[in-house]
């Protein structure tokens, strides 16, 4: 008898959801614990020293810059608009906010911020000379990171004035923003961690700011004031004393009592901000080290419209019910253990999803001419030092001793595969050699980064590795962009690419790097014209790559494929290959050629991408990657006999059957099949059994609870097979 997944009664926790935001705050600010439910006042009274240390040096050295600017010669400017027209202004006077004004009162109330010249500008500060200006809104990309940042702000003055925290960094997110803090707790350690029932009091703190209508204003500083300015804040130190050169200034600004330290550029005044919210809190380390003090992060969430933040919370709701640790554990596919942290268990029904996407792949790859190897799980150091990981990538993997020398397990497989190439003598005749391996990884994440399937330690790609010629290599682009375009067809996602470019720690020439790159643009630009950005300074460390981000039921984004060029690798394990002129060649002195190797992934992490589809299809899977495809139920216990010869037939067919020959009622048998999400629940009867054939129940058929379609036993066992075999995402019998 089948056993069958009963729907869990408790949601996931979302404090987001469950905060009661500010309807608990409606008195007056003086009233303290008891009305905030936070363990702290709703401000601090006397507020910390450092507001007005701050102020006193921000507003001396702000009335000798506005000295300085009222003294600075006026000139007739021409500024020229995304349109190509063109309005007159005057130098140090004229602002991108006048010129939005002009456009129309509605517009300037709906930007948020400029650029001028390609370069992000405060809409209040003064253009200094004629330019080209473009006025962003919420809606476009950077308007909504200025946006997000600017609420950091609110957010850390909120923080300020009800902890007396002191401030690390406040950076916006893809879906928000947050700001990490040191709280001080009684005994005067910062260690006070934030709970949730201090949110409102954050919200409420925020709402006051936000009412003031505080201006955020922009003033550069120099380094040695700059330490004086943030004498009390250790870490705002650290990060002058190290990132900001001696001898030169940066950038501060300022929002109400905050002062803070930040390049900027800013929305023009905190009233633009009109629904705000904190979603969740969590640990963690200075500069993301765990080496450093453990610290305090808060997130938020904010809008220029209340009824975006009413459309963003139903959003919240949407995915909390779709979250794959919640389906996850419904459908006892996997689960986690502090014994083994960031190493997923798959249940037997999880495994099943595990090892189609295998299979799905290994197929791929007979046809796509890829040869599957097997590489060791643990190395010496010495490859990885060859590699390059080890001195960029070292705390990132799991090491160890052994017999007095340093190992590690492994974080990818491609110094494995440079092994493996280089293992014997290669002809040009052979290439390209197209690797994969499903192998298991290891990689280092702190524990407070991970996330049920999303951030793990133990996972296995879906890996691949091209040797190749470089004049093969156009073809193997076209190759893999096919490949990708394929898998993901299959599961209904949209994708976006981006090339991300030469970081601060590569390795190699700067010219090898150049003509990787632009062997990269050229193919984007054939296969993906216009359709494809560049993400400066993001490339791996040994190669340029593109990165593909996909996008789910719910239209988030989610960063899988990579495909990666690599002049490195091969040079550095001295990889060769015997060319046709090989002969011609020695005479002249060059030295044997070297493949160009390709590193891709499809699916990326298996782990991740099951999250990725398990909140996609909201654990509504399609028939040919589902862990329970078909459940039969008799109608009563003279029928079971034919049940279970039901489902002994459709099983030796390769596919996933239950039969429920329980005690239960034919509606309950039939309600638990359906919550336990069965694409199909054959029932039978004496109908059935006198006929041999089976009545058709569709999941997706919502509400259908008479007799349904009645199909032979032949005929069904054909048409699953097939719905199977087709890979569709819709469960239809055709």
């Amino acid at each position: 008898m089948a056993t069958l997944i009963a729907s869990s009664s408790h949601p996931v926790q979302s404090p987001a959801l469950e905060n009661p935001n500010q309807e608990g705050l409606k008195k007056s600010v003086g009233k303290k614990t008891k009305d905030t439910g936070s363990a702290h006042p709703l401000e601090l009274n006397p507020r910390p020293e450092y507001f007005d240390h701050r102020i006193k040096i921000f507003e001396k050295l702000k009335a000798e810059y506005d000295k300085w600017v009222k003294n600075q010669p006026r000139q007739e400017i021409a500024i020229t608009l995304a349109d190509g027209s063109q309005r007159k202004g005057t130098s140090w006077e004229t602002s991108p906010m006048n010129i939005a004004k002009e456009i129309s009162p509605s517009f300037a109330e709906r930007v948020v911020i400029a650029k001028v010249n390609g370069e992000l500008w405060d809409l209040e500060r003064p253009l200094e000379v004629s330019c080209n200006l473009e006025l962003l809104d919420f809606e476009h990309p950077e308007g909504k990171r200025v946006f997000w940042h600017s609420s950091a702000h609110v957010l850390g003055e909120a923080a300020e004035r009800h902890y007396g925290c002191h401030l690390c960094i406040g950076p916006p997110t893809d879906d928000g923003f947050f700001y990490e803090m040191a709280i001080q707790d009684r005994s005067f350690n910062f260690a006070s961690p934030v709970v949730s029932s201090d949110y409102p009091a954050l919200e409420k703190v925020a709402d006051m700011a936000i009412k003031e209508k505080q201006k955020f204003e922009r003033l550069v500083v120099p380094k040695e004031t700059l330490l004086e300015m943030f004498e009390y804040n250790k870490y705002k130190k650290y990060i002058i004393e190290t990132k900001i050169p001696d001898g030169t200034s940066t950038t501060v600004y300022r929002c109400g009592p905050m002062v803070d330290l930040c390049v900027g550029p800013h929305i023009p005044h905190t009233d633009r901000i009109r629904a705000f919210m904190v979603t969740k809190n969590s640990a963690s380390y200075f500069l993301g080290d765990a080496n450093n003090d453990s610290l305090q992060r808060v997130y938020g969430i904010s809008f220029p419209d209340k009824k975006q933040l009413t459309e963003y919370k139903k959003f919240l709701e949407e995915a909390a019910k779709r979250d794959h640790r919640k389906i996850g554990k419904e459908q006892e596919l996997f689960f986690f253990n502090d014994l083994s942290p960031g190493s997923c268990f798959f249940l037997p029904h999880g495994t099943r999803i595990y090892n189609t996407l295998v299979e799905l792949m290994r197929s791929e790859y007979f046809k796509r001419g890829y040869q599957e190897v097997i590489s060791p799980n643990m190395f010496s150091s010495k490859p990885w030092e060859i590699s390059g990981h080890w001195q960029n990538y070292r705390e990132n993997m799991f090491t160890l001793d052994v017999e007095k020398e340093k190992w590690a397990l492994k974080p990818m497989n491609c110094p494995g595969h440079c092994l493996i190439f280089d293992s014997r003598d290669r002809s040009y005749k052979e290439l390209p050699i197209r690797m994969a391996e499903f192998a298991v990884l290891h990689r280092n994440e702190a524990s407070g980064a991970l996330t049920g399937l999303t951030r793990v330690r133990r996972f296995v790609q879906d890996d691949g590795h091209i040797f190749c010629m470089p004049s093969q290599i156009e073809e193997e682009f076209a190759a893999l962009f096919q490949f990708m375009q394929d898998i993901y067809g299959l599961f209904g996602f949209e994708y976006h690419l981006e090339l991300s470019t030469r970081p601060e720690n590569y390795l190699g020439t700067i010219e090898t790097w150049d003509a990787a790159e632009d062997q990269l643009k050229k193919a984007l630009e054939k296969f993906y014209p216009g359709k494809w950005e560049l993400n400066p300074g993001d490339g791996a460390f040994y190669g340029p790559k593109i990165d593909i981000t996909i996008r789910d039921a719910l239209r988030r984004p989610f960063q899988c494929a990579t495909i990666q060029l690599d002049f490195q690798l091969p040079e550095r394990f001295n990889l060769k290959y015997h060319s046709a002129d090989e002969a011609a060649a020695a005479d002249a002195g060059k030295p044997p050629p070297r493949p160009v190797m390709i590193h891709r992934a499809i699916l990326g992490s298996l782990e991740r991408f099951i999250a990725i589809i398990t909140e996609h299809f909201a654990g509504k899977w399609p028939f040919w990657l589902s862990p329970r495809q078909v459940l039969v139920v008799p109608v009563a216990a003279p029928y079971r006999e034919y049940a279970s010869e039901v489902a002994d037939k459709l099983s030796k067919l390769g596919l996933y059957v239950d039969v429920d020959n329980g005690e239960n009622t034919l509606p309950k048998k039939i309600r638990n099949g359906e919550i336990a999400q069965y694409n199909f629940i054959l029932v039978v009867g004496q109908d059935e059994l006198d006929s041999r054939s089976v009545n058709v129940r569709n999941r997706d058929d919502v509400g259908t609870k008479a007799r349904t379609e009645t199909l032979p036993l032949d005929v069904i066992a054909e048409t699953l097979l097939a719905l199977k075999t087709s890979r569709s995402l819709h469960n239809k019998l055709q």
